[in-house]
């Protein structure tokens, strides 16, 4: 598994504890920041992990109106926990980080959703992402 997967999955795992816990995303990071501190092995995938929270954080409003214009009758909080931290990474790396190409991003989103969500949620989160992308790329 890369560097970055890990990363995702480190991300998915804060945006998943701070929706089910009820907890203030940027307590979480901080917890998690300070557990990084004592595992060197795993700085690369911590520092990307970061990014990613504290990017969604930044474009926060947008991502999640963005998610749930082109979820068609989905609200995020309808949505499994699991399936809104994966859109949520998935969403900031198409738009806010030119480093990922989109069809990296959407293709981890959806090996995400295979391996730790529902059975349908790997098409579902693969037709948000797609049109979220089609979206950008056309304004």
């Amino acid at each position: 598994m890369s560097a970055r997967t890990k990363a995702r999955k480190r991300a998915m795992d804060m945006l998943f504890v701070a929706d089910v816990m009820q907890r203030d995303l940027r307590d979480v990071l901080a917890d998690e920041q300070a557990k990084a501190l004592g595992e060197p092995e795993r700085e690369a995938s911590w520092r990307y992990a970061r990014d990613i929270v504290t990017g969604y954080l930044e474009y926060e409003h947008d991502i999640d109106t963005r998610i749930e214009a082109t979820a068609k009758d989905w609200t995020l909080e309808r949505m499994p926990s699991v399936d809104a931290a994966i859109l949520r990474i998935g969403a900031w790396e198409i738009l806010y980080n030119d480093e990922v190409p989109v069809e990296v991003a959407i293709n981890e989103a959806i090996s995400a959703a295979s391996e730790y969500s529902t059975d349908d949620s790997s098409r579902f989160i693969s037709g948000v992402l797609g049109a979220i992308a089609d979206a950008a790329k056309a304004s």
